[in-house]
């Protein structure tokens, strides 16, 4: 919330509509989300004439009440502070209140009521809560004229700018200062910083606390101290400005410590110095050292946490939250004054595992600018002097090693028009720059722009300073052209062609493609990990179901088969390819697959096919001998948790794992599902043969069956693959189409079909049958198996 009454402090508005320049600001990349005004018609200041009991009430009053005009009104009003001869805020009817609560002439038990006696919370002016809901009605001075809007008079008239919080943005604009620089830049107008002035007495900071940093999380630490300060109430104004940003006034020294950092977006922490001692140790926590901190709870601390110590125990979480063992108080007479940089990641990790999210620790996690400390701890010290009566002690308790090195960048008014796409002339360039107070030199068309240190967003790159430009010269200068470019026939290469051609070929063998989430849940991303590769949980995930990256596509698509059946649909017969990362973000692209019930069903000709183990493995060859892997794979024996171990097996290629195939295991889910999963990438590094293709024989080819008894552990890729080596030209193809249990105890039969093709000649059965005992022999001389007589 940035409150435009505050920012007139520091810059001139006088006739500037605040509406138009909410506008311009969005124009200007900056969004506003929304323009909030206190004001509310038919508000005004009345005066009570008369208060007296309610007749058919013990709390109702019956006032009187001069509201400006030349009639008295007559309101009925339960606050137990309402008296005649008091000034009060009044609410005409028509008024509507926050809430859309419209003010309406009306009777309360029985008596006739003209309108409504407000406190500021029923406004929306301040918090609801047991204190100001017991206080009653607002009572206003007796300077306020009657008839006049209480809003003004509370200096509570003000118009305020919902900003849209952009993660882009460092702290640059989500403070006061800030925007009115922002402001500036749109208007063309100049920026003036308050006044920081405060005598100093000659007792001396460093006489009563001695500063060590122990830590190099902590880059600058600056203390002073400020003596015999008087706790109580903060002026009007501050109490106004803390209010319209959107927090609570507590007391002049919380209040002034508030403000600041809403000022210049620098947090700073008031110790109770007779509570402190004369050591500030900054350190890094010790694991399972403990501080209560000022909400009253006992946080436990790790070695990755930033404290401020007394030397011995922590007294604050550097950046999050002070301690109670040196809490400002109602007693409290002297200040030590903490205003520091810590590192940004470090704080945000430590709100982050504290949940102790705060205004002081969002705007240490986004990194703070030196110069604003400075500034900051010296307008505590004039403020705390001012309205807390304190003196300040000479000298600073320092510690810096910030890299002061300036930002600086050259470039070209060609170089700007490059990056925006448009041609912006040299004098606009240097108009741009001044709005954005940017110091700059121009010699020989040549700028050297040095970057504010206000703007840690800003790097010193010719991108971001055209993007700063751009923003102001306007996007709507920007002329719409049509690009010219010679344009050729795109052919896919790498890796993207083949997921192209993978995806081309699956869609043609009747599988649909999906997409599902790369983000899951721990549980999930657990499931399938046959590789035993190491989970990546994200640090920061926005919920406990996105909060793991996959290893394994299968999970996801399980949870697609659920969503399909839950909603009637049977056969679900789906691939998806995608990027899978571990936690070393080894990026590894997978193609999945899914099938259950039918995968092919042709009613005309009373034809259905069932998708099982050997319709997958089908779909899992044929993708192979496609991308030119024929004779180069195999499938073996697989052992993955979730998946069936007598239906499923490793692919390899060869002899390398490339994925797997098999039937979900019953225990993980009932239903009859088979997937299968390959890694495109090791796919992809794999030498692949240009696919030949040859004439069809016109000459017949002979088939051959026979069967081979084998102990039940064989595999038949086993035998196949002897079969193959001895059967040598003629041997076209060889398959498995029939298995046997128990033929023997311990063993099994397994049936092969041989088809024999010669494309120069007719095959005479003499020649076949040469081939057919030679393989015949060779398989039981080389192998366990025997020919099944």
């Amino acid at each position: 919330m940035i409150s435009m009454k505050w920012v007139k402090d520091y810059i001139n508005l006088d006739g500037i509509d605040l509406n138009e320049l909410a506008v311009n600001i969005t124009k200007g990349g900056l969004n506003i989300e929304k323009v909030i005004t206190n004001h509310i018609d038919n508000l005004v200041v009345g005066e009570v004439v008369e208060c007296v009991d309610h007749p058919d009430s013990d709390h109702l009053h019956v006032c009187q009440v001069n509201d400006g005009t030349d009639k008295i009104r007559q309101i009925v009003c339960g606050a137990s502070n309402v008296r005649a001869g008091i000034k009060v805020i009044v609410a005409l009817p028509g008024a509507v209140l926050p809430g859309d609560f419209e003010i309406k002439e009306g009777k309360i038990r029985g008596v006739e009521s003209n309108g409504m006696i407000c406190a500021k919370f029923e406004l929306g002016l301040e918090e609801k809560n047991e204190e100001t809901y017991a206080a009653g009605i607002t009572e206003l001075g007796e300077d306020a004229v009657v008839g006049s809007d209480p809003i003004a008079y509370l200096g509570l008239d003000d118009t305020i700018y919902d900003l849209d919080y952009h993660k882009r943005r460092n702290n640059d604009v989500y403070y006061h200062i800030g925007f009115a620089y922002e402001v500036a830049a749109v208007t063309g107008k100049k920026v003036t910083l308050p006044e920081a002035k405060y005598k100093e007495i000659k007792d001396n900071v460093n006489d009563y606390v001695t500063l060590k940093v122990d830590t190099d999380k902590c880059p600058f630490y600056m203390g002073k101290m400020v003596k015999n300060v008087k706790i109580g109430e903060s002026p009007d104004w501050i109490k106004e400005r803390i209010i319209a940003a959107g927090m609570r006034p507590i007391n002049n020294v919380v209040d002034i410590s508030n403000f600041v950092m809403l000022e210049y977006c620098q947090p700073t922490h008031f110790f109770d110095a007779d509570k402190l001692g004369k050591t500030v140790l900054v350190r890094n926590a010790k694991d399972d050292e403990t501080i209560v901190t000022l909400d009253g709870q006992n946080r436990e601390l790790v070695n990755t946490d930033i404290v401020i110590t007394d030397g011995k125990i922590p007294t604050c979480i550097a950046g999050v939250m002070g301690g109670e063992n040196t809490e400002v108080d109602e007693n409290t007479k002297n200040i030590f004054i903490e205003a520091a940089i810590f590192d940004s990641v470090a704080i945000r990790n430590t709100a982050n595992r504290l949940q102790l999210k705060s205004e002081a620790s969002t705007r240490y996690g986004k990194g703070l600018n030196h110069e604003y400390t400075i500034e900051a701890m010296n307008r505590c010290c004039s403020l705390l002097e001012q309205y807390a009566g304190g003196e300040v002690c000479s000298g600073v308790v320092l510690h810096d090693v910030v890299d002061k090195t300036e930002k600086k960048v050259e470039f070209t008014s060609k170089d700007i028009s490059r990056v925006l796409g448009f041609e912006i002339p040299i004098k606009d360039i240097e108009e741009q720059l001044n709005k954005l107070e940017f110091e700059y030199k121009l010699e020989k068309e040549v700028f050297k722009v040095t970057i504010p240190r206000r703007r840690l967003d800003v790097d010193a790159n010719i991108a971001d300073i055209a993007e700063e430009i751009g923003r102001f010269y306007g996007y709507h200068n920007l002329v719409s052209t049509l690009p010219k470019v010679s344009t050729r026939r795109g052919v896919y290469v790498g890796d993207v062609g083949i997921r192209k051609n993978i995806s081309r070929r699956l869609r043609s063998l009747g599988l649909d493609e999906v997409k599902t989430y790369t983000l899951t849940n721990p549980d999930m991303a657990s499931k399938f990990n046959y590789e035993n590769k190491e989970i990546m949980a994200l640090p920061n995930p926005m919920s406990i179901d996105k909060s793991t990256i996959r290893v394994s596509l299968l999970p996801s698509l399980i949870n697609l088969y659920e969503y399909n059946k839950a909603r009637k649909v049977e056969d679900v017969n789906v691939y998806e390819i995608a990027k899978t990362y571990d936690k070393e973000f080894t990026e590894d692209t997978k193609i999945s697959i899914l099938m259950s019930g039918n995968y092919i069903i042709n009613e005309c000709a009373n034809n259905i096919v069932k998708s099982d183990f050997y319709t997958l493995k089908g779909i899992i060859e044929n993708l192979l001998d496609y991308l030119g892997f024929k004779n180069r794979y195999s499938f073996v024996k697989a052992e993955v948790s979730e998946l069936h171990p007598g239906i499923s097996a490793k692919v390899l290629i060869d002899r390398e794992e490339v994925g797997i195939i098999g039937r979900v295991h019953p225990s993980y889910k009932k239903d009859e599902l088979y997937v299968a999963e390959l890694s495109m990438t090791k796919l992809y590094n794999k030498q692949i043969k240009p696919i030949k293709y040859k004439e069809a024989s016109k000459y017949p080819d002979m088939i051959k069956d026979l069967a081979f008894v084998v102990e039940n552990d064989v595999e038949s890729e086993v035998i196949k693959s002897q079969i193959k080596k001895s059967g040598g030209r003629l041997l076209d193809s060889v398959e498995a189409f029939d298995i046997y249990k128990d033929i023997e105890p311990g063993k099994k039969s397994i049936a092969f079909k041989l088809v024999f093709k010669d494309p120069s000649k007719t095959l005479l059965e003499t020649d076949v049958m040469e081939v057919f005992n030679k393989i015949i022999a060779e398989v039981e001389a080389k192998t366990s198996a025997k020919l099944r007589s």
